[in-house]
């Protein structure tokens, strides 16, 4: 995908994506300081229910700890990967990798691989792809790989605000850019600071999810919210090795 560059702040994004407010950004528009605030919601509930204690947990895109940190104070063993560099050295108490997540190749197999803020929604099918044969590359034999899907209607019914930390959330709009691809922005408010987000987003229906898990020789183990934003998949077939 094409980068264009960031006015003002001397960094890259990816185009269709923008991040304004105080601070450093990451190439997909997530301002730095703003997700070391953000706090952690019901995720590390749903991630303990649904894995062995003491598991060690590959998390892929963890940012700045959000979901790293309770994790780790439950006992995990929690390897984080994500391509900012400022957003790893947020991170306390667990191994962390700059990489890219569909380019990561750690030789190790995990008991867990984590691939949560949506990131299966990527714009293109063939980054899902990467992402997804990344978390199947990780995953153990017995092991899982849990995700985070929007949930039905998300783009809809908009905009959309929560409370946050002393803040406000708004989920402003999502228009359409072409080949069911849409723009989303977000709006994050305190009293102190407000950051904008700009990103793409592929909206899949279940079938067209379930189909991705194929794809990357994944199996759907179970949904595991009433909501199905979480999701347990367990290893399919064996990936095929590249020539």
């Amino acid at each position: 995908m094409g980068r264009v560059p960031m006015a003002g702040m001397g960094q890259e994004l990816r185009a269709g994506h923008q991040g304004t407010g105080p601070g450093e950004f990451t190439p997909d528009g997530c301002a730095v300081e703003l997700y070391g605030r953000l706090p952690v919601g019901t995720e590390p509930d749903v991630i303990a229910a649904a894995v062995p204690a003491g598991a060690r947990i590959l998390e892929l895109g963890s940012g700045a700890g959000r979901v790293t940190h309770p994790l780790v104070a439950r006992g995990f063993d929690v390897t984080a990967v994500d391509e900012s560099a400022a957003m790893l050295a947020r991170i306390r108490g667990a191994r962390t990798v700059r990489a890219s997540i569909g380019e990561l190749d750690l030789g190790e197999r995990f008991d867990v691989v984590m691939l949560a803020s949506f990131l299966v929604h990527a714009p293109e099918p063939e980054e899902r792809q990467l992402l997804l044969r990344a978390c199947r590359r990780h995953v153990a034999d017995g092991g899982c790989v849990l995700l985070q899907r929007e949930g039905e209607g998300w783009h809809e019914d908009l905009p959309r605000e929560r409370e946050s930390a002393g803040g406000r959330i708004s989920v402003v709009s999502s228009e359409p850019v072409g080949d069911g691809v849409r723009s989303v922005h977000v709006v994050y408010d305190y009293p102190d600071a407000r950051w904008t987000q700009t990103f793409l987003s592929r909206p899949l229906t279940i079938e067209d999810f379930e189909q991705a898990l194929r794809d990357a020789h994944l199996a759907l183990d179970a949904y595991l919210t009433p909501d199905r934003v979480w999701v347990r998949a367990v290893p399919g077939d064996a990936l095929p090795s590249i020539p």
